[in-house]
């Protein structure tokens, strides 16, 4: 089993921080690792906790009288220098649970007000996103979601578009556009059950 021989914290920056990993593979060869990480300093990353605390919530939300829309954003993301397919999402705050952090950020972001369902922990505990290269965990909240889209408060840095998908708009999407992996997932659920959080459902 490798392990870690010393962290450097490389950058300080308020929502994203890179970390220079010294490490030991398992047949005793010394490296390096990199690591994005939530943390701000190196105490609170998970290689040191111990704990899976989630960085942030997705929400997958459906919309409409039938419940037969799911709540999406189309978003411009820097890495990609152009725009992608997600579900809501956001950082948690300090002291606030994911839950709450869900009915926060989809107002945020799409005007929208949402109504979280009860599931099993296990369908919305967080996990993680890429452990290739980030500690980062997100926890999921499903629910309904209400009232009419608007930018009103959105965040100024944010470019984001709401959409309002039936099945055959997510048909096309997947089909055709850029998706976010845990996006895509959610809405090939969507697409084929008849009851789109069937899946949430013990059996």
């Amino acid at each position: 089993m490798g392990k870690i021989t010393k962290i450097t914290q490389v950058t300080k920056n308020p929502y994203l921080n890179f970390y220079e990993l010294d490490t030991v593979n398992k047949v005793g060869r010394e490296s390096h690792y990199y690591v994005a990480s939530r943390a701000k300093n190196e105490q609170e990353l998970k290689i040191r906790t111990g704990e899976n605390k989630p960085d942030g919530v997705v929400i997958y939300s459906l919309y409409g009288e039938k419940h037969d829309m799911v709540v999406l954003i189309r978003q411009y993301r820097y890495p990609l220098g152009g725009y992608v397919y997600e579900l809501p999402a956001g950082l948690v705050d300090s002291g606030e649970d994911y839950q709450t952090a869900a009915i926060r950020e989809l107002k945020e972001e799409t005007g929208l007000e949402l109504k979280p369902i009860v599931v099993d922990e296990m369908f919305q505990k967080p996990y993680f996103t890429t452990v290739g290269m980030t500690d980062e965990s997100c926890g999921t909240v499903y629910g309904y979601a209400s009232g009419t889209v608007s930018q009103k408060y959105m965040e100024a840095s944010e470019e984001i578009e709401v959409i309002l998908a039936d099945r055959d708009e997510v048909r096309r999407i997947l089909k055709e556009e850029n998706v976010a992996l845990i996006c895509a997932y959610m809405m090939m659920h969507f697409l084929h059950d008849d009851e789109p959080f069937d899946f949430l459902k013990e059996k």
